[in-house]
């Protein structure tokens, strides 16, 4: 799937490896790992499974989100979007799930 980033930060974080130092390192490491699922995915439906990693629906303030495990802290945060050119990802942000 096509990928758009809201953060320069996390762009700069995937295109550049700029800023790898304010996460742990399997953070980062797991960040790529789930950056590649999505690239490689043809349709959402792709992004749910394998289960320890997949796409899951966010609700309450994050509604209208989705999340993908980066380990059992970590989730990266994004939407499904959609322009003329199809279906796309807008990465948000990598967020600590338990703050």
């Amino acid at each position: 799937m096509r990928l758009l980033f809201k953060s320069k930060r996390l762009e700069a974080l995937y295109t550049e490896l700029k800023g790898e130092d304010k996460y742990e390192a399997g953070v980062v490491e797991a960040f790529f790992n789930v950056m590649s699922r999505i690239v490689a995915a043809s349709n959402e439906q792709d992004l749910r499974e394998p289960k320890s990693r997949r796409l899951e629906k966010l609700v309450g303030d994050k509604k209208g989100k989705y999340s993908m495990r980066l380990n059992k802290q970590w989730r990266l945060i994004l939407t499904i979007e959609e322009d003329k050119q199809g279906k796309y990802i807008q990465v948000l942000e990598i967020s600590d799930h338990y703050k």
